[in-house]
Parts: structure tokens; sequence; C-alpha cells
């Protein structure tokens, strides 16, 4: 007895749903990333932050990060070390 073949059907291709969490946020404009983590900089404090004091910690910490990098280079070095702070 022959059987019959099945005939192969394809599937049609489905729109993946977007998520809130695989969509893209945009960013305000004009705003940078933050260095530092607000969370942990929170837990760290022990005290109510204020939103304004993550924006100047991170400025503060930019200008250390800068001024370790002149440094490193005129050591004629490539690697920030802790002596560099």
């Amino acid at each position: 007895m022959a059987r019959k073949k099945k005939k192969a059907t394809r599937k049609k291709a489905t729109k993946k749903k977007v998520t809130r969490k695989t969509r893209g946020r945009k960013k305000k404009a004009g705003a940078s990333e933050l260095i530092i983590s607000k969370s942990r900089t929170k837990a760290a404090a022990g005290i109510n932050v204020s939103g304004e004091f993550y924006s100047a910690l991170d400025e503060k910490v930019r200008e250390m990060i800068a001024t370790a990098e002149a440094r490193a280079e005129g050591n004629n070095r490539r690697t920030l070390r802790p002596h560099d702070l």
C-alpha cells in the first residue's frame, strides 16, 4: 500500500512583540551617562541623597580620572594606578 506524503507547510513569519525590557530607550538631549551607580551611592551614604548630588559626584569623579590620566601619561604609562589619584 502506498503512503501519501505529507505536504510540508511553512510557518508564517511573525513579528516579535516588543516588551518594555527590549525597547530602546531614548536619552534626554544633553544628558550624559553617569559613571557612578545611584543605588550604590545611596546605600553607601546611609542617609537621603539629593538628585543633584549624583551629577556633582559624577563631575568630581570625571575630574579625578582626568587628573590621574594626565599624571600617568606624564610618567610615560598607559595604565592608571591608585597612586595617580
